[in-house]
């Protein structure tokens, strides 16, 4: 209860602090603002983290290419791993999420001016146009698009079936999928509780996935060959 209650004290705060640099850069039409984003998100999911008492580990991010494009897909069972990936991917990236996040006061509007993607799967319309701006974004500035292709929070820690759009994404573009597995953050913080734990949360980025032999007539497969690696990297740690 302790944790959460510091939590909450510095969240509100650093989300106002650091959303109000990027407004202020929008507001000027800074030329750095990709870089101001880029410092404002990882400084203030770092805050959170440290306050939360969590350490992080990444394991083989050395596969993530800075200077290339590609689409990250990993597994998602809580709000931890958005903070984990803002803090430490390697590199430029940018989000896809959901369009409810968007309401949230200050942060939304911050988000959607770093150029992260908004997506509407209540709406398949929506949804499209949201994957065509990313294709944008991935032919134009090179950065990881991260994706959770499950769509929302397992409420078991069990792996769900993943969507499609991640996968057409990476065909329509023909960048790589890394896929990913985050470890340990359903302890620090379960779906639907507000209780959080300090611990320690890893991420474990699997090999790149060349989708030069996929075409969008067989797209399913290669959703399932990911959604694949994706689990046997869960498997993996979970038996090592």
């Amino acid at each position: 209860m302790t944790r959460l209650v510091l939590v909450s004290i510095v969240i509100v705060p650093a989300t106002i602090w650091y959303a109000s640099k990027i407004a202020w850069s929008v507001y000027r039409r800074s030329a750095e603002i990709g870089c101001r984003c880029e410092e404002a998100a990882r400084a203030w999911a770092s805050l959170i983290l440290r306050v939360a008492g969590v350490h992080v580990i990444m394991e083989n991010e050395g596969v993530i290419d800075s200077s290339s494009p590609q689409v990250l897909v990993t597994n998602h069972v809580s709000w931890i791993d958005v903070l984990v990936l803002a803090a430490f991917v390697p590199g430029r990236y940018v989000f896809v999420a959901k369009k409810e996040v968007e309401r949230i006061p200050v942060f939304g509007a911050a988000v959607r001016a770093c150029g992260h993607i908004y997506i509407d799967r209540g709406d398949k319309a929506r949804a499209l146009a949201s994957l065509d701006v990313a294709r944008k974004r991935l032919e134009e500035a090179a950065p990881t698009v991260i994706i959770f292709p499950e769509g929302t929070r397992s409420n078991t820690g069990e792996l769900g079936s993943f969507k499609k759009g991640a996968f057409v994404l990476a065909i329509q573009t023909g960048v790589s999928v890394v896929p990913a597995a985050i470890f340990g953050s359903r302890q620090v913080m379960k779906r639907g509780s507000f209780l959080i734990n300090s611990g320690i949360v890893r991420v474990h980025f699997g090999e790149p996935i060349q989708v030069g032999g996929y075409s969008m007539e067989n797209r399913a497969r290669l959703t399932h060959r990911a959604q694949q690696a994706v689990c046997e990297l869960q498997k993996r740690y979970e038996t090592s």
